[in-house]
């Protein structure tokens, strides 16, 4: 009897700990995957992805893809963050993309400098922005005063 209690306890650690079937469970649900468990569903029946620490199984989507399967089955068991939102996905594929959900990346495995990376992005591409329209605005006004200057001294000659 007490190998059973044991037994039971080993089995409910088992379920708290990384399970390449069924992933870790946190005490809200959330299975975490290692890189380990889902380089190893690369395959175009067994197709997973991250995107963004979050894990989909697209095994189902591979033929319904817009950009064909391809293109999927090279990102296949792996991070294909980058790759996704450099296509420029709309609201509705991102919307779509939940239903394929099944967990997320273990927090050993994620990387930190996404964040930063991500920030530094941010904080450049509002930079730029401010560049991208102050100086045409400032040229444009330029040309402007200097178009005035020059028509109204050829009129009083």
């Amino acid at each position: 009897m007490g190998e059973e209690t044991n037994d039971n306890a080993g089995s409910a650690s088992a379920n708290t700990n990384i399970d390449e079937k069924n992933g870790e469970s946190a005490d809200g649900g959330v299975k975490f995957y290692t890189l380990e468990d889902i380089r190893v569903h690369n395959m175009s029946n067994d197709t997973w992805l991250i995107i963004h620490n979050k894990i989909y199984d697209i095994t189902s989507f591979l033929e319904e893809h817009p950009g064909g399967e391809e293109v999927l089955l090279e990102q296949a068991g792996s991070d294909a963050t980058e790759s996704f939102e450099d296509v420029g996905h709309s609201t509705d594929a991102r919307e779509m993309l939940q239903q394929y959900y099944i967990g997320e990346l273990h927090m050993d495995d994620r990387k930190e400098d996404n964040a930063k990376e991500e920030e530094a992005k941010t904080s450049g591409e509002s930079s730029s922005s401010w560049a991208m329209w102050l100086i045409p605005t400032v040229a444009a006004a330029a040309l402007g005063v200097l178009y005035r200057y020059f028509m109204s001294e050829h009129k009083s000659s």
